[in-house]
């Protein structure tokens, strides 16, 4: 059985997760969740602009940013929409880290989400990072007596 969602539920979803951010939607519209999705729906209506792939709308934003020259985490959503509704089981999240340069660290996809599968903020990001590596404490090397 399918759960659609209507974009209030969709918001409060995500922000549950801790997806509270800034997004783009299909590339435009920037602004937090709610205002985005729905700036490209009115915009969409009126015959401006059209999702890229049909029945699907693209979300895009940064998990982590610490200013652009350090490394970043940027998170790329596809939702399915039909008839004013919002699927999370057709939903595939891409998760990948890139340098300063923006060359790619590492990536992560995960494909037919639910809202409970949905990943919160900090598991996304932890997909995408590296583990710190264990320092070894040199030894101390002189003479003893």
């Amino acid at each position: 059985m399918k759960l659609l969602l209507h974009l209030d539920a969709l918001v409060k979803t995500l922000t549950d997760k801790g997806y509270d951010g800034s997004f783009h939607t299909e590339g435009c519209c920037p602004g937090k969740l709610k205002d985005s999705i729905s700036g490209f729906l009115q915009t969409w209506e009126n015959g401006n602009d059209a999702p890229r792939l049909a029945n699907y709308l693209h979300l895009s934003t940064y998990l982590e940013w610490n200013g652009e020259d350090r490394p970043k985490v940027e998170c790329n959503m596809r939702v399915r929409y039909e008839n004013g509704k919002f699927d999370l089981g057709d939903t595939e999240m891409y998760i990948k880290r890139t340098d300063r340069y923006g060359q790619l660290m590492k990536e992560s996809k995960q494909t037919n989400l639910t809202a409970s599968s949905l990943p919160t903020i900090k598991e996304a990001i932890a997909q995408v990072s590296e583990k710190p590596n264990e320092e070894i404490a040199p030894r101390k090397r002189g003479f003893r007596m």
